[in-house]
């Protein structure tokens, strides 16, 4: 190769070096480390739960109605809300409904405050028995004091006041107005307690399928009918049992059954309770069908009273002796698979 022509290779070389040089992008620059994202706040703190409420009609009070208040105490509340309730005639068809549990009805006086509806069973609304109710309760853990509960349909037939279908229902110093069933105790799998009540109604005013106590209550009938009608099942133990209650009647009512079974297997006992000269001697009556006597379970133990006529009794009821009556305690009655011995007051 001549020397000319050397140096033109060179120079080339050399251009193309440079050229590249001019043309590859630089390395890039090693990033910065990104900052820590910033911590979330914490969540504000949830307001502690309301406790006490109060419902007075004249707006003095956090609510004016009953359903109101019910409304707003927390869902499934595991302390108790209690709801004081001033005198008033509160014209509501109230619900506690499955999920508003451990609510307290606490009324200011047992005459004065009145919770009152006048649906009946047939009505123009199309009501039947189980949705005629005045106020109905689906919550477990629920107690009222000192409330009137009213169904002031009149005697239209069946006109429910209270319907229960809750676990652990406590009633002490109530008022239970009406005529044809007017306490519906409604499901198996409920346990009521009813401390020193007034309970008044013409027919069946006792019915439905929960175990009851009713202590210290008087039971007022109103007309020539049935006290008590209870659908116990073949396997519960126990169903109504009465505990020194009072049995008392308007003019009206000459001849009252102490029950009859609205089911077959119909448990019912009256134990150390005053019987007025209305009920008959008889006691118990089969609802027309003998088959009844054959499993049904009627007693009482140490009745007194004029009512109170045990040589006169229907064959198939029965009196309790000393031993079978000391089984009846609340302890034993209410056992069932949670125990529960509602506080006496």
């Amino acid at each position: 190769m001549s020397f000319p022509r050397l140096l033109l290779t060179a120079a080339l070389l050399v251009g193309a070096t440079a050229l590249h040089a001019q043309t590859t992008p630089p390395a890039p620059a090693t990033a910065p480390p990104a900052s820590p994202a910033p911590a979330k706040p914490a969540p504000a703190p949830a307001p502690p739960q309301v406790t006490r409420m109060t419902v007075a009609q004249d707006g003095s009070g956090d609510y004016r109605t009953v359903q109101e208040a019910v409304n707003a105490s927390r869902d499934l509340s595991q302390v108790t809300v209690t709801i004081f309730i001033k005198n008033g005639i509160y014209r509501e068809k109230l619900v506690v409904p499955s999920h508003k549990t451990h609510v307290t009805l606490l009324g200011e006086s047992s005459t004065g405050v009145v919770i009152t509806f006048g649906d009946y069973s047939g009505d123009a609304q199309k009501h039947s028995t189980y949705t005629s109710h005045t106020v109905l309760v689906q919550a477990n853990d629920f107690t009222a004091e000192n409330i009137t509960f009213e169904n002031s349909a009149g005697p239209v037939g069946q006109a429910v006041a209270l319907h229960v279908e809750g676990d652990r229902a406590t009633f002490r110093n109530c008022r239970l107005l009406g005529h044809q069933d007017t306490l519906y105790t409604a499901v198996e799998s409920s346990r009521q307690y009813y401390q020193n009540c007034y309970i008044e109604g013409t027919t069946d005013f006792l019915f439905g399928t929960a175990t009851v106590v009713f202590e210290g209550c008087e039971l007022r009938s109103k007309r020539n009918s049935y006290i008590t009608a209870a659908s116990t099942t073949a396997h519960q133990k126990y169903g109504y049992v009465l505990l020194n209650c009072k049995l008392t009647a308007t003019d009206d009512a000459k001849k009252v059954y102490l029950g009859r079974p609205w089911r077959p297997h119909a448990k019912t006992v009256f134990i150390n309770c005053e019987l007025g000269a209305h009920i008959t001697p008889a006691g118990w009556d089969n609802w027309r069908n003998p088959e009844n006597e054959k499993t049904v379970c009627y007693a009482e133990y140490k009745s007194t009273g004029p009512g109170a006529n045990a040589q006169e009794r229907v064959k198939w009821a029965h009196q309790l002796t000393a031993k079978e009556a000391k089984k009846y305690t609340l302890k034993n009655i209410f056992a069932g698979g949670e125990g529960w011995e509602p506080v006496r007051k």
